[in-house]
């Protein structure tokens, strides 16, 4: 059995949480979800629609606001209880944070950044990237079970979660955890600054390589974006010469996305690049050379200069 641990926050599931579902769903293992906090009723009934078996809700009220100590607490609790196979996570802020941690408790793999999942024989392997998205490796945790796998955001797209026919049930889970056991003070949660963006959470995004030449021709693109209600991000070299900000950088070394629509203007496809994108749904790639790497996976290639196919874009989305 799979246990996948979603995350949620005031109340709200985290969308990355339905990626790591599906990851379990693509395994030939039962799938039960597990989600922890305080009042989650609400997200233990939208996980429910999906194809598992159970639903396991841990509602604590010392798990009303986030922190390692606590979560850790109840969440091992419940592991070792229902003794799965694995563990999945999404691998998002929140995991990265106290995921290792949980992992060395029960003493065992943690295995991070995975993209898909494979079987061999009666061995789950894990498929992760490796020197920023040039290689990837399989990875075979040998010790006992369970083993612990978090999922990067984008390689598995939100949508191809199976649902079921009828709601699962839901369980609720009994744990013992106390004051004394949380040794961090809980603060507002950090507050990004006003520019920046969660790209990994936008349906459409226009992004531009340096096909664009110059900052100048940023308005381009953002007219673009605006047409399309989109995000407009950018590759690597525009982010370093800061015609965009670093928030907006999609790959390897920035964020990973997975949009229903991709536009991809003047990106020649770095792998650093791919790695970052290629589970958009629709890939959508303009570039005026036919051999770019971008078109390889693409699902819609436009062989042109860029300063004259987005301006026909913008003025026939304006009819």
């Amino acid at each position: 059995m799979i246990l996948v641990i979603a995350e949620q926050r005031d109340g709200v599931l985290h969308q990355a949480s339905w990626e790591a579902v599906v990851a379990a769903q693509r395994t030939t293992q039962a799938v039960q979800v597990l989600v922890a906090g305080s009042g989650v009723m609400s997200v233990a009934e939208d996980l429910a629609t999906a194809d598992i078996d159970s639903v396991l809700m841990i509602d604590h009220p010392l798990l009303e606001a986030y922190t390692p100590d606590g979560f850790i607490e109840a969440i091992s609790q419940v592991v070792r209880s229902m003794s799965p196979d694995a563990v999945f996570l999404a691998h998002t802020y929140q995991s990265r944070e106290f995921a290792p941690r949980l992992a060395a408790r029960f003493q065992q793999t943690l295995v991070t950044d995975c993209v898909a999942t494979k079987q061999v024989g009666d061995r789950l392997v894990f498929v992760r990237p490796m020197f920023q998205g040039k290689f990837v490796a399989d990875v075979a945790p040998v010790a006992l079970s369970p083993c612990f796998a978090s999922f990067q955001i984008g390689a598995f797209r939100q949508d191809a979660v199976v649902r079921g026919s009828d709601s699962a049930a839901i369980y609720p889970q009994e744990v013992v955890i106390q004051d004394d056991m949380i040794r961090q003070e809980v603060e507002p949660p950090f507050q990004e600054a006003k520019q920046a963006v969660d790209l990994s959470q936008a349906e459409r995004i226009v992004a531009v390589g340096r096909g664009i030449k110059s900052k100048d021709h940023i308005e381009l693109v953002e007219r673009l974006a605006a047409a399309l209600g989109a995000e407009v991000a950018a590759s690597r070299p525009i982010c370093d010469s800061g015609w965009l900000p670093m928030d907006r950088q999609i790959g390897s070394s920035g964020q990973t996305v997975s949009p229903k629509l991709y536009l991809a203007l003047g990106i020649s496809g770095a792998i650093q690049h791919l790695v970052g994108m290629k589970g958009s749904r629709t890939i959508v790639a303009v570039n005026k050379d036919p051999d770019a790497p971008i078109f390889e996976v693409a699902d819609f290639g436009i062989v042109g200069d860029l300063f004259e196919v987005v301006p026909a874009i913008i003025s026939a989305l304006s009819e």
